[in-house]
């Protein structure tokens, strides 16, 4: 199942969307902020239906 999230880029401070797939359960991952180009840590945690996203700079 695939859900988009809106976020703010911790580095730049631009809102972006992200597209979430909730069918993988919890996950952490690296992707750059497609405005400002800096790495970013996603965690997302996730149990099917409910989901929390965190998104904080690689380097914290």
């Amino acid at each position: 199942m695939l859900e988009t999230q809106s976020y703010q880029c911790p580095c730049c401070g631009e809102t972006v969307e992200a597209l979430l797939d909730l069918s993988a359960g919890d996950q952490q991952y690296i992707e750059d902020c497609p405005v400002c180009c800096r790495p970013l840590l996603f965690e997302l945690h996730t149990d099917g239906i409910d989901w929390t996203l965190e998104v904080r700079r690689e380097d914290e």
